[in-house]
């Protein structure tokens, strides 16, 4: 097992760590306390190929390898939470489109998503059907030559912008989850109502929101058959794991950077704290778990590139580094002590912008019984 990135695929992560690192983390902070959406990113990202970068050539997209993706969305991750929650909300539509659509409305779509030329959205989580999308209430029942959708969505990132959102609804209420089907809507031709921003604890620049729909679409903006949305929902939710769990350990490694630092810098008794033992072994404890699930997220992004399955090994991968994430930037933040809870620190960002990790994509529970299952077959 070789996870090791081929030159290709750093020079990727190096180009985007430098974007990230000049660009990114410097408006980070203002982001944050203005909470103003982070479109003004998304030229650039485009520019630089980030927008399409889950996408192969023949789409627009920069075709590069899963284990590429995955340390670019790693980067952009340790510089800004919320323009990579955007850019990877962006990934779960064009995925929808790519896995689950023909060639004509790939044509329709992707390039122009993959020069950031328009947004997209994935619309699956209502009010009352979260973890469990089969329970799900938003229909979309025959009209003439196209469907009528009606519903409501709910904590749907990047919809107040998005030029087109992938709504899955049940075309067959009878049938559960085998009667859900994948559409795409274009808010621009009206019905679909759309809440002012949710109020989130972090990632305050990507914005979530609630969606009500009563629209038509034409029966060429359905992806592929009646009742496959389930099926291509489950596949890009594997992936969008995956990027969570780049997200993840992305956020920490900066995290981690910082304590390394400042326990080099800050003095006690007219020491380094880095001198002191406990110190020292709260840091390996920390650079040695963070470790554990990057190797464990690059695993599933290998898999993702093999053609095998990898539902497990991506549930896996989100679990363990979302969990992971949160005790690193926890301990982070504790050995910057009362510098650590100022605002004018990082740590009590990263704080707050990890902490949705582990319950977006699958929360933690789910990921546990995802992998219990495969167990127990």
């Amino acid at each position: 097992m070789n996870f090791q990135p081929d030159p290709d695929a750093v020079a990727v992560a190096e180009s985007v760590a430098r974007f990230a690192e000049a660009s990114l983390k410097p408006r980070a902070q203002a982001i944050d306390e203005t909470g103003i959406f982070v479109a003004e990113h998304i030229p650039a990202l485009g520019e630089l190929g980030v927008m399409g970068m889950n996408l192969p050539e023949r789409w627009g997209g920069a075709g590069v390898s899963p284990i590429a993706l995955y340390l670019a969305v790693e980067a952009l991750a340790g510089g800004c939470g919320s323009t990579v929650s955007m850019v990877t909300a962006h990934y779960l539509a064009t995925d929808s489109i790519l896995l689950g659509g023909d060639d004509a409305i790939r044509e329709r779509y992707l390039p122009e998503a993959a020069a950031g030329r328009s947004l997209g959205a994935f619309a699956l989580t209502e009010p009352r059907a979260g973890s469990n999308p089969a329970d799900m209430s938003t229909r979309a029942l025959r009209e003439g030559e196209g469907y009528r959708i009606t519903g409501v969505k709910h904590f749907i990132s990047n919809a107040a912008y998005a030029d087109f959102i992938v709504v899955f609804a049940k075309t067959d209420p009878a049938a559960g989850y085998k009667g859900i089907s994948a559409f795409i809507v274009e808010p621009r031709h009206g019905g679909v109502a759309t809440s002012a921003p949710e109020k989130t604890m972090g990632l305050r620049g990507g914005h979530v929101f609630e969606l009500a729909f009563d629209c038509w679409v034409p029966e060429c903006n359905r992806l592929g058959s009646e009742g496959s949305g389930f099926r291509t929902a489950m596949h890009v939710l594997d992936n969008g794991r995956i990027e969570v769990s780049a997200m993840c350990t992305g956020m920490a490694g900066a995290a981690l950077d910082a304590a390394v630092s400042w326990s080099k810098t800050r003095q006690v008794d007219g020491h380094p704290i880095a001198e002191f033992q406990g110190l020292q072994w709260m840091l390996a404890d920390m650079a040695t778990e963070l470790e554990a699930a990057r190797l464990m997220g690059l695993r599933a992004a290998s898999l993702r590139g093999s053609g095998k399955r990898y539902s497990r090994e991506a549930s896996m991968a989100k679990l363990l580094a979302s969990e992971t994430a949160g005790a690193v930037i926890d301990r982070a933040l504790q050995i910057h002590g009362g510098y650590g809870y100022s605002r004018d620190m990082p740590l009590e960002r990263l704080a707050r912008d990890v902490r949705i990790m582990r319950i977006y994509e699958g929360s933690s529970e789910i990921q546990r019984n995802i992998i219990a299952r495969t167990l127990l077959a």
